[in-house]
C-alpha cells in the first residue's frame, strides 16, 4: 500500500443563506485542509513520480482569498459588482464545509484522472478540512480512475 498526504490552508469568505444565526451574515475562514490519497501502487510519470504535492496542494490554494457561493447567491454572481474570478461556486445549496470538501475531493479525482488516464487504479481518497479550531468535516470514498 502507496499513501500521498499533503495539507494546506487557504482564506475565503462565505455566508449560509438562510442560516438561523450568525453564519447568515458574509464572514471568512481560515481553511485548513488535508488530502490522502492511498493505492496498491501508484501510477507513476516519465520522472518516476506519482503525484505531486504541490498539484493537489494548489486545488485547495485554488479557493484561497475566493467567495465561496453556491447558485442560489445570485449576489455575487453579478459580474458588475463581483470580479468572478474572485467568487468560487461550489454544489449543493450552501457554502457549508460538506460542499468546500466534496468540492476539493472532486478536484483531486478530476486531477487523477487527467495526470494518468484509464489505469484503472482503485484509490481510496480521503479529504479532510477545519474549519475553525474544533470544527472538521471528511469526504472518504473508494474510486476507480
Amino acid at each position: 500500500m502507496e499513501k500521498i498526504v499533503v495539507k494546506s490552508h487557504f482564506h475565503t469568505g462565505h455566508r449560509q443563506i438562510g442560516y438561523p444565526g450568525h453564519c447568515q451574515y458574509v464572514h471568512g475562514h481560515t481553511w485548513r485542509g488535508k488530502i490522502i490519497v492511498t493505492a496498491d501502487e501508484f501510477p507513476r510519470d516519465d520522472l518516476d513520480m506519482s503525484l505531486d504535492f504541490g498539484d493537489l496542494k494548489r486545488i485547495m490554494r485554488f479557493l484561497d482569498h475566493k467567495m465561496l457561493v453556491t447558485e442560489n447567491d445570485k449576489e455575487f454572481a453579478q459580474s458588475n459588482l463581483f470580479e468572478p474570478e474572485g467568487v468560487v461556486v461550489l454544489k449543493g445549496k450552501g457554502p457549508s464545509v460538506e460542499n468546500v470538501a466534496t468540492y476539493i475531493f472532486d478536484g483531486v479525482v478530476a486531477h487523477i484522472g487527467e495526470k494518468f488516464p484509464g489505469k484503472k487504479v482503485r484509490y481510496n481518497i480521503e479529504v479532510e478540512i477545519q474549519e475553525t479550531d474544533n470544527n472538521f468535516f471528511s469526504v472518504i470514498k473508494e474510486v476507480t480512475i
